[in-house]
């Protein structure tokens, strides 16, 4: 069953929408806080793919695109046993100035009400929204709790991807 219900999550970003749209749409900014690897074409009809982990990839498509207003793009994970096939959900993003900085909020929509699907995108849009402000505001937010630090692991996918 379908939640009806969004999910939302805001954050504030020291930085200006200009700067902060960026780091949502240019894929050498976004890896700096996503995954490990990152396939988007930021576009109406572009795709989107980020691997945060080595082990499943997220997928969907760009619907729509406002610099520096707003991002929307469906969502869902390639490994079906997830629960959210690819395409299946839809994360909007939309980007307000207030002061110096900008209001992100996120908006993640048709996620299955069962099990742990909710709560798992709950806490990991937490984590990777503050990473993008830690980027965005000039940090480094160190590597991603989910990516695999070693560097075997990731010659391995190096050379699975090659």
């Amino acid at each position: 069953m379908i939640d009806t219900e969004p999910l939302v999550k805001e954050i504030y970003i020291n930085a200006s929408p200009d700067l902060v749209f960026s780091f949502f749409s240019e894929p050498d900014k976004m890896l700096r806080w996503t995954g490990l690897t990152l396939d988007v074409d930021p576009q109406p009809g572009g795709v989107f793919c980020l691997n945060p982990n080595l082990r499943e990839a997220v997928r969907g498509e760009y619907l729509e695109v406002v610099p520096p207003r707003k991002i929307v793009f469906t969502w869902g994970w390639e490994n079906l046993s997830v629960g959210v096939p690819p395409g299946s959900t839809i994360v909007e993003i939309e980007l307000t100035a207030k002061g110096g900085g900008t209001t992100v909020r996120l908006t993640h929509r048709n996620l299955p009400s069962a099990g742990e699907i909710r709560p798992m995108h709950n806490a990991g849009w937490i984590q990777m929204l503050d990473r993008a402000r830690i980027v965005a505001e000039g940090g480094d937010p160190g590597p991603n709790p989910g990516c695999p630090t070693d560097r075997a692991a990731r010659e391995l996918h190096d050379a699975q991807t090659t």
